[in-house]
């Protein structure tokens, strides 16, 4: 009952940054039917930007507590990926939303290749060490064991989700979102400015996905110039497996497949004696979901964009 207890704490702690992350997958499909390969690249950004912050707090400010020093990493983390994410749309995808699906998907694997080779340029090409914060002593619940910084990840993907809900469900900004889902045309007949909506939705999926980045090198001590690859590729199942579109189904999509890939882990890899555990941790994802999609093709909560005229 503790392993159980135990990966299910795993499973929702790296669910929740699957689902960070698979939030701005789905707003911009649902805004621009478009898929940005490159936003697991933004990311990484987030997580070097922090990075380099706190390298300048611990030159010119040592003394501050370590959450102060994690806000403030955060915080400047989050503009910087939103800059990113922003000029992503502007030069890459703006001139190509008329054009043959093929043509944006290409142009988002090489802007994923570009920020990569920047990120390399700027910060090296060997991993990096993420400064560890917050206290690393575990707590014990119920049998397992969880860290402070973990606890701070779940509350601040909580806070985030239910904030992204809230914007998309109860203000005139989400309306319009949810307008331009729709139909961009008519929204602009309406007097919404569909390109004003499109670079808000690019930047608040960059927002999260900055957090996503920040609590990504705290929780795991190690970032490098390639990071955002693998999580962002799993967050994008996350969105699928959930129903891409769906805000809702980014979220549950994100959770269940980092509990799926924490159960399995944990108990495939005592079955086997360690055989099979944490390295072959990647095919639990992509095979779930494989099944989710023969079964479902459009995801745990379908799809709630509607076909454009």
């Amino acid at each position: 009952m503790d392993t159980f207890i135990q990966q299910i704490l795993n499973g929702l702690v790296l669910g929740s940054m699957y689902a960070l992350i698979a939030l701005g997958y789905t707003m911009v499909y649902g805004v621009l039917n478009l898929i940005n390969f490159a936003h697991g690249d933004v990311l990484m950004i987030g997580a070097m930007i922090g990075l380099s912050i706190l390298k300048l707090l611990g030159v010119y400010a040592p003394g501050l507590p370590g959450y102060v020093q994690l806000g403030i990493a955060m915080l400047g983390a989050i503009p910087g990926c939103i800059i990113v994410n922003v000029l992503i749309e502007r030069i890459a995808y703006r001139r190509l939303r008329n054009a043959p699906r093929l043509a944006p998907l290409i142009t988002a694997i090489g802007m994923s290749i570009l920020l990569q080779t920047f990120a390399m340029m700027i910060w090296g090409r060997n991993p990096l060490t993420f400064p560890q914060l917050l206290s690393t002593d575990p707590i014990q619940l119920g049998g397992a064991s969880i860290t402070v910084t973990q606890l701070l990840l779940l509350a601040l993907a909580g806070l985030s989700m239910f904030g992204l809900v809230i914007l998309v469900e109860k203000t005139r900004l989400g309306r319009a979102m949810r307008a331009v889902s729709e139909n961009p045309r008519v929204a602009g007949l309406m007097g919404v400015d569909a390109n004003r909506i499109i670079v808000v939705t690019f930047a608040i999926g960059a927002a999260l996905a900055a957090v996503a980045g920040v609590m990504w090198g705290a929780n795991y001590a190690n970032i490098v110039f390639y990071m955002g690859a693998l999580p962002g590729m799993k967050a994008f199942c996350a969105a699928v497996l959930g129903g891409i579109g769906n805000i809702y189904g980014a979220m549950v999509g994100g959770i269940v497949l980092g509990l799926i890939e924490a159960l399995c882990t944990g108990y495939i890899s005592d079955l086997t004696g360690g055989f099979m555990g944490s390295n072959y941790q990647d095919i639990f994802a992509f095979f779930t979901l494989i099944v989710v999609l023969t079964l479902r093709p459009s995801g745990i909560m379908g799809e709630r964009v509607a076909d454009r005229a």
